[in-house]
């Protein structure tokens, strides 16, 4: 898969990824690639609530735990750390809808 634009590689993660990798990985690779892709899901909703913001800023750091325990070191590049000051972002910008790159990319 190349030559994919942002608004693809979304719900690819989102979408496609949980649903096609059940039964072909281990368990625990799957759960946790799924919640990867339920925290991205959830912070692309179009309406965003404080308290669920807050629990997501926790719910990151241990799927980020638990993908420490699965990949090697060299997986974690700067992108995947800074998945940990989206919802805190997402406090401060609203929702993403409005400050998202899809409309300028295409």
């Amino acid at each position: 898969i190349s030559g994919l634009k942002s608004h693809d590689c979304h719900i690819l993660l989102q979408r496609i990824l949980p649903v096609g990798i059940r039964g072909s990985l281990n368990e625990e690779v799957c759960e946790v690639l799924a919640e990867v892709g339920n925290f991205f899901q959830r912070l692309c909703c179009r309406k965003l609530k404080k308290s669920e913001l807050e629990k997501m800023r926790d719910d990151i750091c241990l799927i980020l735990c638990k993908l420490e325990k699965i990949y090697p070191p060299a997986f974690f590049d700067i992108m995947v750390h800074l998945s940990i000051h989206l919802p805190n972002e997402a406090l401060i910008g609203g929702p993403v809808q409005f400050r998202w790159m899809f409309p300028i990319e295409r």
